[in-house]
Protein backbone atom coordinates (compact mmCIF):
# COMPACT_ATOMS: atom_id res chain seq x y z
CA UNK A 1 0.00 0.00 0.00
CA UNK A 2 1.63 3.47 -1.16
CA UNK A 3 1.61 6.18 1.11
CA UNK A 4 -1.87 8.48 1.06
CA UNK A 5 0.59 11.73 1.48
CA UNK A 6 -0.34 14.17 -1.49
CA UNK A 7 2.56 16.61 -1.19
CA UNK A 8 5.89 16.71 -2.76
CA UNK A 9 7.23 13.98 -5.65
CA UNK A 10 10.57 13.44 -3.66
CA UNK A 11 8.92 13.11 0.22
CA UNK A 12 5.96 10.79 -1.80
CA UNK A 13 9.01 8.74 -3.25
CA UNK A 14 10.96 8.75 0.28
CA UNK A 15 7.39 7.80 2.30
CA UNK A 16 6.31 4.66 -0.68
CA UNK A 17 10.30 3.69 -0.50
CA UNK A 18 9.88 3.66 3.42
CA UNK A 19 6.35 1.95 3.81
CA UNK A 20 8.14 -0.59 0.99
CA UNK A 21 11.19 -1.51 3.01
CA UNK A 22 9.69 -1.50 6.63
CA UNK A 23 6.84 -4.11 5.15
CA UNK A 24 9.64 -6.43 3.64
CA UNK A 25 11.49 -6.52 7.02
CA UNK A 26 8.81 -7.16 8.86
CA UNK A 27 7.77 -9.46 6.90
CA UNK A 28 10.84 -11.49 6.58
CA UNK A 29 11.99 -11.57 10.35
CA UNK A 30 7.61 -12.97 10.86
CA UNK A 31 8.16 -15.75 8.31
CA UNK A 32 11.74 -16.57 9.63
CA UNK A 33 10.32 -16.42 13.65
CA UNK A 34 7.37 -17.72 13.32
CA UNK A 35 8.52 -21.10 11.73
CA UNK A 36 9.78 -23.79 13.97
CA UNK A 37 13.77 -22.75 13.74
CA UNK A 38 14.25 -21.50 17.09
CA UNK A 39 12.74 -24.03 18.68
CA UNK A 40 11.09 -22.50 21.68
CA UNK A 41 13.64 -19.56 21.79
CA UNK A 42 12.17 -15.96 21.37
CA UNK A 43 13.99 -13.79 18.55
CA UNK A 44 15.83 -11.83 21.31
CA UNK A 45 16.99 -15.03 22.69
CA UNK A 46 18.01 -16.45 19.64
CA UNK A 47 20.09 -13.13 18.93
CA UNK A 48 21.95 -13.34 22.16
CA UNK A 49 22.91 -16.72 21.89
CA UNK A 50 24.04 -16.33 17.92
CA UNK A 51 26.14 -13.20 19.11
CA UNK A 52 28.05 -15.26 22.05
CA UNK A 53 28.84 -17.88 19.65
CA UNK A 54 30.36 -15.88 17.01
CA UNK A 55 32.18 -13.03 18.81
CA UNK A 56 32.73 -14.80 22.41
CA UNK A 57 31.77 -13.44 25.75
CA UNK A 58 30.49 -9.79 26.13
CA UNK A 59 29.64 -7.55 28.31
CA UNK A 60 25.42 -7.00 28.77
CA UNK A 61 26.45 -3.45 27.19
CA UNK A 62 28.23 -4.83 24.32
CA UNK A 63 25.16 -6.86 23.61
CA UNK A 64 22.49 -4.55 23.88
CA UNK A 65 24.68 -2.66 21.19
CA UNK A 66 24.93 -4.99 18.73
CA UNK A 67 21.28 -6.34 19.18
CA UNK A 68 19.89 -2.70 19.04
CA UNK A 69 18.19 -3.26 22.21
CA UNK A 70 18.05 -1.54 25.32
CA UNK A 71 19.55 -2.14 28.38
CA UNK A 72 16.75 -2.77 30.32
CA UNK A 73 15.01 -5.31 27.50
CA UNK A 74 18.74 -7.20 27.65
CA UNK A 75 18.82 -7.92 31.13
CA UNK A 76 15.32 -9.74 31.04
CA UNK A 77 16.35 -11.97 28.35
CA UNK A 78 19.62 -12.55 29.95
CA UNK A 79 18.23 -13.39 33.02
CA UNK A 80 15.69 -15.93 31.29
CA UNK A 81 18.38 -17.72 29.68
CA UNK A 82 20.71 -18.14 32.95
CA UNK A 83 17.55 -19.44 34.44
CA UNK A 84 17.73 -22.37 31.77
CA UNK A 85 21.20 -22.72 31.78
CA UNK A 86 22.41 -21.19 28.37
CA UNK A 87 24.23 -18.39 29.66
CA UNK A 88 26.41 -17.29 32.78
CA UNK A 89 27.50 -14.34 34.05
CA UNK A 90 30.91 -14.12 34.91
CA UNK A 91 32.99 -11.18 36.93
CA UNK A 92 36.07 -9.63 35.54
CA UNK A 93 38.47 -10.58 37.40
CA UNK A 94 40.56 -7.92 36.60
CA UNK A 95 37.57 -5.19 36.69
CA UNK A 96 35.46 -5.99 39.02
CA UNK A 97 32.94 -3.76 37.64
CA UNK A 98 32.51 -5.74 34.44
CA UNK A 99 30.43 -8.84 34.14
CA UNK A 100 30.97 -11.00 31.17
CA UNK A 101 27.76 -12.60 29.28
CA UNK A 102 29.51 -16.48 28.81
CA UNK A 103 27.82 -19.09 27.16
CA UNK A 104 27.63 -22.48 28.70
CA UNK A 105 27.91 -25.91 27.31
CA UNK A 106 24.13 -26.17 26.94
CA UNK A 107 24.01 -22.82 25.10
CA UNK A 108 26.46 -23.84 22.64
CA UNK A 109 25.53 -27.21 22.18
CA UNK A 110 21.42 -25.42 21.67
CA UNK A 111 22.88 -22.93 19.23
CA UNK A 112 24.77 -25.37 17.27
CA UNK A 113 21.49 -26.84 16.71
CA UNK A 114 19.86 -23.77 16.45
CA UNK A 115 21.64 -21.48 13.57
CA UNK A 116 22.06 -23.69 10.61
CA UNK A 117 18.41 -23.57 10.61
CA UNK A 118 18.06 -20.04 10.83
CA UNK A 119 20.80 -19.86 8.16
CA UNK A 120 18.89 -21.76 5.66
CA UNK A 121 15.79 -20.22 5.97
CA UNK A 122 17.29 -17.18 5.57
CA UNK A 123 19.31 -17.86 2.74
CA UNK A 124 15.94 -19.44 1.06
CA UNK A 125 14.20 -16.20 1.48
CA UNK A 126 16.81 -14.41 0.40
CA UNK A 127 16.85 -16.70 -2.55
CA UNK A 128 14.00 -14.51 -4.62
CA UNK A 129 16.74 -12.45 -5.56
CA UNK A 130 19.99 -13.20 -7.26
CA UNK A 131 23.88 -12.82 -5.80
CA UNK A 132 24.16 -9.31 -7.31
CA UNK A 133 20.90 -8.31 -5.83
CA UNK A 134 21.26 -9.53 -2.62
CA UNK A 135 24.97 -7.94 -2.74
CA UNK A 136 22.97 -4.40 -4.09
CA UNK A 137 20.58 -4.64 -1.28
CA UNK A 138 22.82 -5.04 1.16
CA UNK A 139 25.09 -2.27 0.14
CA UNK A 140 22.11 0.11 0.38
CA UNK A 141 21.01 -1.13 3.53
CA UNK A 142 24.48 -0.64 4.98
CA UNK A 143 24.50 2.96 3.18
CA UNK A 144 21.28 3.65 4.76
CA UNK A 145 22.29 2.39 7.89
CA UNK A 146 25.43 4.51 8.37
CA UNK A 147 23.54 7.78 7.24
CA UNK A 148 23.73 10.80 10.09
CA UNK A 149 21.94 13.60 10.45
CA UNK A 150 23.16 16.45 8.99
Amino acid sequence: MPTHYSGDPATRLALDTFIKFTRAANAFQARLFQSPNLGDLTPSQFGVLETLYHLGPLCQGELSSKLLTSTGNMTLVLDNLEKRTYVQRVRDQEDRRLVRIHLTPQGEALIREVFPRVAEAIRSDLGVLSAEEQANLGHLCKKLGKRTRD
